[in-house]
């Protein structure tokens, strides 16, 4: 009994010593350790050089929360893209406007819904009466390219020819319609809608109505005749009676004035609208089809002698050919809609609230370059004058006549 008691004592014993020895390691020691002398370890200082301007760069020391000094350096300014720049707008006549078109001077010339009068708007800005006399309740006004003198017609279907300058009036026949003057201004083309299909007739006549020549007989497809005379004279309308293509496809037949064998056009769409270059040779036209979601698309095409149906393409703008207007041989300016929905070749009504943007092309690049105005309109139609330095047009949405700058 005594032998194990003593056993256990000695045990005892060593589990106290090594307890001892931990409690030492654990607490004595680490403070004997922390206050031991450490080595010292020298870090080469960096240096950054002042940016005074005109002394040599000094040393200085390198702190962790500050940067060099820059007094004296001009921060760099911030590039900006450059932008193109805003074409201001002038409303150059207040009130309702019909039938405004260029003269062979290049001053604008229209109709006063308002008062009923005519007049030109003068290289000044002031606005002139072409004649005291007042036509009422116009609804469509044709002018001649070289002279003051127009074709109006009325909603009762009476036509009249007025020449500003010598005041002269004479009736038309109440079935003539679509008048078309020649690039002299010394014919008109019309159609001539009998009552019967057999006396409608593709015609021309001097401006007063004599010396009437029946040109083409148009029977039951009058209403796919459009009467527009090319600048050249070859041309005096287009026909979309050619051969049955399918639902997108048309050909369209031109027509002279001495029954000649002209080559035709093949249009890739229906609802064929066209405008002539200034001479005659080119022919800008819009259509739709189902690959357009029926929306307009532009299109250029040759449209002279042997060259007719060659060089065709395509312009990539939805936008119709009567929005568009010519400057030069190969410059046009078109208004293109911005918000354009399926289907508004079929109903261009809903394109009347959409505001357009006003785009120069190059038509044998296809190059495009924005107009930009300072406001937003919505083009009814638009043309050049002032010898291509300004752009007049006419808005759907509010009254008067418009000009910008070119």
């Amino acid at each position: 009994m005594d032998k194990k008691r003593i056993i256990f004592i000695g045990i005892f014993l060593v589990v106290c010593v090594l307890l001892g020895y931990l409690l030492y390691r654990v607490f004595f020691a680490k403070e004997k350790l922390a206050v031991q002398p450490t080595t010292k370890i020298t870090t080469p200082t960096a240096e950054f050089p002042t940016a005074e301007v005109g002394g040599q760069p000094t040393a200085v020391p390198a702190q962790p929360s500050k940067l060099p000094s820059a007094t004296g350096v001009t921060k760099p300014s911030t590039i900006k893209p450059k932008q193109a720049p805003s074409y201001p707008i002038t409303k150059a006549v207040d009130t309702s406007v019909l039938g405004t078109q260029i003269d062979k001077t290049g001053l604008a010339r229209f109709y006063n819904q308002t008062d009923g009068k005519f007049y030109r708007l003068g290289k000044d800005g002031q606005v002139r009466a072409l004649s005291d006399n007042v036509f009422y309740n116009v609804q469509q006004v044709t002018w001649s390219p070289t002279k003051d003198e127009s074709i109006i017609e009325y909603p009762d279907g009476s036509n009249i020819y007025y020449n500003f300058e010598t005041k002269k009036q004479v009736s038309l026949p109440k079935h003539w319609e679509d008048f078309s003057f020649s690039s002299l201004g010394d014919k008109i083309a019309a159609k001539s809608m009998g009552l019967s299909p057999e006396n409608r007739w593709l015609i021309t006549a001097d401006p007063q109505g004599k010396s009437i020549s029946l040109i083409e007989p148009m029977g039951e497809n009058a209403g796919q005749v459009t009467v527009d005379w090319s600048p050249n004279k070859q041309i005096v309308a287009m026909s979309r009676t050619g051969e049955a293509l399918g639902a997108d496809r048309e050909e369209v037949l031109f027509v002279g004035l001495n029954k000649e064998n002209f080559k035709s056009t093949i249009v890739e769409g229906r609802g064929f609208e066209s405008a002539w270059s200034p001479d005659g040779k080119k022919l800008l036209y819009s259509v739709y089809s189902t690959r357009s979601d029926f929306k307009p698309e532009l299109w250029i095409v040759n449209a002279e002698g042997n060259n007719i149906g060659t060089g065709r393409k395509m312009l990539n703008l939805n936008t119709w050919s009567k929005k568009c207007t010519f400057a030069t041989e190969r410059f046009i300016y078109c208004a293109v809609p911005k918000n354009l929905p399926v289907g508004a070749a079929f109903a261009p009504t809903l394109a009347d609230n959409s505001t357009d943007q006003i785009f120069k092309i190059d038509i044998e690049t296809g190059l495009k370059n924005e107009i930009k105005p300072e406001e937003e309109h919505t083009i009814d139609s638009l043309f050049v004058g002032d010898n291509g330095k300004t752009l007049y047009f006419t808005d759907k949405n509010s009254n008067g006549l418009f000009s910008l700058p070119l």
